[in-house]
């Protein structure tokens, strides 16, 4: 996971709190019903929205965000040169070796069909289509999360408008209207801070991660169509180059 995410995570919620528990008490913003009507009103929504089976798949999607190992480019290209070394010297069949150094599924899969002789036309073609795939999945990921961190702010707004009905259910002791009102306001908090610190956010971490992700299956597929059609190690390199921003070639390489 990229440090600017933890960063991110730790650095908006310590300073929520700061500014929350300065000058009064924490204690002054935690008040379980408002928190289950944002929360529970904006699941219902989502589920409203959504299968249910789409909505616990975004579960593991989340957990990807903090646990998920990237794939590093510079060692998948050195990966790729050193088997297109080995292809051009002993043939394609000689990759068999090389499978115990590969742990991306997508990248064993497409040297699996290499080594299966599909045809580089058909591996493309399968391959392109599984990572269409990938994106969709990636895609309803991040929706669901958008969806959530739409909704949370209406739900606050709703909570806001019932505290408001009981606090003018209780005009006649002046004393509670004031604490009436601190209430009400709290599930507007509650559902601004649930969509721009947690469900916004991780929708936006999602879509990066997505981005990062399909690059380097695209980059697998260039990789493993130039090795099949036996391209020198030196141009394999160059073209999975252009995958890489100008400005960080000569840092990598």
């Amino acid at each position: 996971m990229d440090i600017a995410t933890i960063v991110g995570i730790i650095g908006g919620f310590t300073l929520v709190l700061v500014a929350m528990g300065w000058g009064g008490g924490l204690s002054w913003f935690f008040d379980i019903p408002s928190l289950m009507i944002v929360l529970g009103g904006t699941f219902g929504a989502v589920l409203i929205n959504y299968p249910l089976s789409m909505v616990f798949k975004v579960v593991p999607a989340a957990r990807n965000i903090f646990f998920k190992r990237e794939t590093e480019v510079q060692d998948l290209i050195d990966l790729f040169v050193e088997m297109s070394g080995i292809s051009r010297r002993e043939g394609l069949l000689a990759l068999e070796r090389m499978e115990a150094k590969i742990e991306d599924p997508f990248l064993s899969k497409a040297v699996g069909l290499v080594l299966d002789g599909v045809d580089p036309t058909d591996v493309e073609i399968i391959l392109e289509t599984e990572i269409q795939s990938v994106a969709e999945r990636h895609r309803l990921g991040a929706e669901i999360f958008t969806t959530m961190g739409n909704f949370a702010p209406a739900m606050g707004l709703m909570g806001t408008l019932i505290g408001l009905v009981k606090m003018l259910m209780q005009m006649s002791d002046p004393a509670q209207i004031g604490p009436s009102m601190s209430l009400a306001l709290i599930t507007t908090f509650y559902g601004v801070i649930l969509s721009n610190l947690v469900f916004q956010t991780i929708a936006g971490e999602l879509r990066t991660q997505s981005s990062h992700e399909l690059l380097i299956k695209y980059l697998m597929i260039n990789g493993t169509l130039a090795m099949q059609s036996g391209d020198h190690p030196r141009m394999v390199k160059q073209k999975l180059l252009s995958f890489v921003a100008p400005r960080e070639r000569g840092v990598m390489f």
